[in-house]
């Protein structure tokens, strides 16, 4: 059963100037520009950006999708995709410009830190408000009272104004009272960043929880590994529109294109890295080609191109390789493999062989890292992408299945006498 229905949703805002806070004030500035005159309100060396008035921003455009009840959909994009606008309108925070939703069901929402929360009154008494604006009874609230603070962490300071309360402790009680008051669709932004690692892996066990037991759970965020664990499928928004909308596998490889895109650079053009420059990546080469693809289990030469105008000694050189959601998957270094690089000199190659290449299918991203001496020469984030296929790493013809972690491992299986 749907519980939630977008059909073809629309956002405009338009930019510029909506009112100065009086009717005086409106009427002068209206009466000036009326005459073609400066904005009498601007204060000296300041820009009259009333010009942009009427501009028109599509903050989403045409967007439709449906979510099942006891769903888990995630919303990713990048920054100013129309995420954040998308919750709004859900949560009927705003209203859309056109188009429409329907939804079943009491929508519990946490778009910011310490949204619906009064700063002058307590925790206590903002966990009873918050269950009467989710429509619960006062009964309702207190038989949940002791497990949303416990939840929390915020024992000592519940009969504290919230005023004064941290980001964390806000953000920690808001959610709990969002997750505990018994929504039927839980919606939640990008505010769990706000937390520790601890409070954040609790929350996501909480979102889990909640969708076992039948609810709706809308979750933004830009931590993809959490994406992939926590949502069966993915919505990505991008520059307003609807991109994709399937399983959140194919969402995310969809949404890292763009990364991908970069990656193609040239390594020598990559004007975005780190360093004192001494020495700087110039080429990523596999068996000594510009093809990326690799099978697992095969014999692999990495080659790297550099480039430097003096001897080099005592260089650390380091490859590590990330999946589509950011986790580390793989490190390679001379240094930790014990072979010294000294003596780099100008128009030579760096070569890292591997016998077996290690690394379970998938796409990988690669950062490219360089120390001379104790300090940063060149450090390339991105520097290079790979597709690893399927292979036969241990002659069986089997590799472990999908999601069983990162790397195959030579391994020997014997009976031994007890």
């Amino acid at each position: 059963m749907n519980v939630i229905s977008v059909e073809n949703l629309s956002k405009i805002y338009r930019l510029g100037q909506l009112g100065t806070g009086t009717f005086a004030h409106d009427l002068n500035v209206w009466w000036a520009r009326t005459r073609g005159k400066p904005n009498p309100l601007l204060k000296i060396g300041e820009t009259d950006h009333d010009d942009s008035d009427g501009e028109e921003i599509w903050a989403l455009k045409d967007v439709s999708f449906t979510v099942e009840q006891g769903e888990v959909l995630g919303i990713i994009g990048r920054n100013g995709a129309g995420k954040s606008t998308l919750l709004k309108i859900l949560s009927r925070v705003t209203a859309p410009t056109s188009g429409r939703i329907r939804v079943k069901g009491r929508v519990a929402s946490l778009l910011e830190v310490g949204t619906g929360f009064h700063p002058e009154l307590t925790g206590r008494e903002n966990v009873y408000l918050n269950g009467a604006i989710l429509g619960m009874t006062r009964q309702e609230v207190t038989r949940k009272f002791d497990e949303i603070v416990d939840f929390a962490g915020v024992e000592k300071f519940i009969d504290t104004p919230v005023k004064r309360y941290s980001s964390g402790m806000y953000v920690r009680l808001a959610f709990s009272v969002a997750a505990h008051l018994d929504p039927e669709i839980l919606v939640v932004d990008e505010v769990l960043a706000v937390g520790d690692a601890e409070f954040q892996k609790k929350c996501l066990g909480k979102m889990g929880e909640v969708a076992q037991g039948g609810r709706t759970v809308l979750f933004v965020s830009h931590n993809l590994k959490a994406i992939q664990n926590l949502c069966g499928k993915t919505v990505l928004i991008k520059n307003g529109e609807l991109s994709l909308y399937s399983n959140t596998e194919a969402v995310i490889s969809k949404y890292l294109s763009d990364t991908v895109d970069k990656i193609s650079l040239s390594l020598s053009l990559r004007t975005d890295r780190s360093g004192d420059g001494s020495f700087r990546f110039a080429d990523f080469l596999i068996n000594g080609t510009d093809n990326k693809i690799i099978k697992c289990g095969e014999k692999v030469d990495i080659i790297i191109k550099y480039e430097t105008d003096i001897s080099i000694e005592n260089a650390d050189i380091s490859i590590g390789f990330f999946d589509v959601t950011g986790a580390r998957a793989l490190y390679l270094g001379n240094v930790v493999a014990g072979n010294p690089i000294n003596y780099l000199r100008p128009g030579k190659k760096i070569v890292c062989s591997l016998d077996k290449f290690p690394l379970l299918p998938g796409r990988y991203t690669l950062n490219l890292y360089c120390m001379v001496n104790g300090r940063l020469a060149d450090w390339v984030k991105e520097a290079a992408t790979i597709l690893v296929r399927e292979g036969d790493f241990f002659g069986s013809g089997k590799l472990p299945p999908n999601g069983y972690g990162y790397t195959a491992v030579a391994q020997e299986w014997k009976i031994i006498d007890g």
